[in-house]
């Protein structure tokens, strides 16, 4: 499912957040405004050359198919470095604050791959009453995402076949199959996406917040990054600190993280949210096991048995290993999903793999007519592979190491990605970021998150030179409008009147 890149599982953000239906609110008073916003430069940054035109464009906005938002697009350079070659256009939508907008909200939920412009769309689900008088919500679609030119790299079918492959390949044979399918992977996004694959890395999308921030007249970045959406968040602060407002980064990916750390992290984010999920059904007299060990077990034997001999599904696809995998994963991220996943376990256990397949469909995005409804587990690994390389170990120690470490997800994490594949070399390094001179970041993270763990946010509140962080004790991957007044109401008071918990730190519990 992931790789020694593993960032397959944060794709799923987006997935989540839209599809959870969590009514806005807010403990702060009515009558609440935001206060103290400051302004900064709307030209290019200082040293730059051949921009300017891009920074003082006006957005044209108009209305949006299938949504109340308004749509408009905004021209970039494919190349910053040659701002007066190719260009390309950022879909952007903007949800208009129900009250007086003291400024823009951007948001990005997560991926790399997920669609801002739809995460926008939803402005009523994913940030507070309280937010929505005062702010308009803005998304846009990253370079190479949904609307924005998006990485094509295999037909609908053949896309089938790559997410139905052997995610954990323990013979000489499955890994030659499993490389076969990368490589055949790799070289349909260089064929069918051209010049722009090199031109689609996180630092490429935060240049373009900037122009964006730029063309909605906001002189600092007030944002909202979940899961990879704090990766481009904090890659924005390092490169335009100045610009850097209020800025909340929930569910934190580090950007000094390598690949292996990645993988394994996620890895054991995975185990943690597995046994949470097996005791919970536990509790609830499991139809899998009688305990945490025997429904994991169970589990286990199921997947093993579907690399055996798949089982009938629906919507044209067979229950494989690897769909069976794809839909475990996809009930991670929600502990709302948690009973559907128990029901769809019990179905396979006699003989009908759709309610599973269902589940990994949902995660894919791919309709029971056999079209992928978006390009999210494309352009995943064409802005992975850019913004960090494989490690130069020998990826049989890293699925040993995973394993031994995470005994769960461990292999299926480790084991696949097209990135050793790639035909571009990365363009970035793992690296810490302090943000030195942005206004203060805050920083959220959940204790049981599956995909990227409490750890990270730690880590990268740790490496900021001016943040705060709260700590969400409880499941599920990310924390902002999931249910808890207390992360909510913190999140909302930082983005009115810039406050911070006292001493930098707030623990929120379940």
């Amino acid at each position: 499912m992931s790789s020694r890149r593993s960032r397959t599982p944060r794709v799923i953000a987006a997935v989540s957040a839209l599809l959870l239906p969590v009514a806005g609110c807010s403990l702060l008073e009515p009558g609440t405004t935001p206060t103290g916003l400051t302004t900064g430069d709307t030209k290019p940054p200082a040293g730059t050359t051949g921009l300017e035109r891009f920074y003082a464009q006006d957005l044209d906005w108009g209305g949006c198919q299938g949504s109340d938002g308004e749509c408009a697009t905004l021209e970039v350079p494919m190349d910053y470095e040659d701002p007066d070659g190719q260009t390309i256009e950022i879909a952007v939508l903007r949800v208009e604050a129900k009250g007086e907008a003291a400024g823009s909200l951007v948001v990005n939920p997560g991926g790399p791959g997920g669609s801002g412009v739809d995460y926008a769309a939803a402005a009523d689900f994913i940030v507070s009453d309280q937010i929505r008088r005062h702010f308009d919500v803005v998304g846009f679609d990253p370079r190479g995402v949904g609307r924005s030119h998006p990485v094509d790299c295999l037909s609908d079918a053949d896309m089938d076949d790559y997410l139905a492959k052997d995610p954990t390949p323990d013979t000489p044979e499955e890994k030659s199959a499993g490389e076969r399918a990368q490589k055949e992977f790799a070289d349909g996004c260089k064929d069918k996406t051209g010049e722009l694959l090199g031109h689609v890395s996180t630092a490429d999308a935060a240049r373009d917040m900037d122009v964006l921030r730029a063309a909605l007249g906001d002189g600092k970045l007030t944002y909202l990054g979940k899961s990879y959406g704090t990766y481009l968040g904090a890659t924005y602060a390092h490169l335009f600190p100045d610009r850097a407002g209020r800025m909340v980064l929930d569910g934190v990916l580090p950007p000094d993280a390598t690949s292996e750390e990645v993988a394994i992290g996620q890895a054991k984010g995975f185990d943690t949210a597995t046994r949470a999920w097996a005791q919970d059904c536990v509790d609830d007299d499991c139809p899998l096991g009688s305990s945490v060990d025997e429904v994991v077990e169970r589990v286990q034997s199921q997947l093993e048995e579907l690399d055996e001999q798949p089982l009938p599904a629906s919507a044209g696809i067979e229950l494989t290993e690897g769909w069976a995998t794809w839909g475990i994963a996809q009930a991670m991220y929600d502990q709302g999903m948690w009973s559907q996943l128990t029901d769809a376990l019990v179905a396979a256990d006699d003989g009908d793999g759709g309610p599973l397949s269902e589940l990994g469909r949902a995660y894919a995005g791919r309709d029971s007519g056999g079209t992928y409804q978006n390009n999210m587990l494309e352009a995943l690994p064409a802005v992975s592979c850019l913004d960090t390389p494989d490690g130069p170990g020998d990826p049989d120690d890293l699925v040993a190491r995973a394993e031994e470490e995470a005994p769960i997800w461990g292999r299926a994490l480790a084991s696949e990605s097209p990135c050793a594949q790639w035909p571009i070399d990365a363009t970035n390094t793992p690296h810490e970021i302090d943000a030195e001179g942005a206004d203060p970041i805050l920083v959220v993270g959940t204790t049981r998150d599956p995909a990227t763990p409490y750890e990270w946010a730690q880590r990268l509140h740790e490496q900021l030179a001016d943040s705060a962080l709260i700590t969400h004790e409880g499941d599920g991957h990310t924390a902002y409008m999931r249910q808890n007044s207390c992360v909510d109401e913190a999140v909302d008071e930082f983005w009115l009147a810039g406050t911070t918990p006292d001493g930098g730190e707030l623990t929120c519990e379940e």
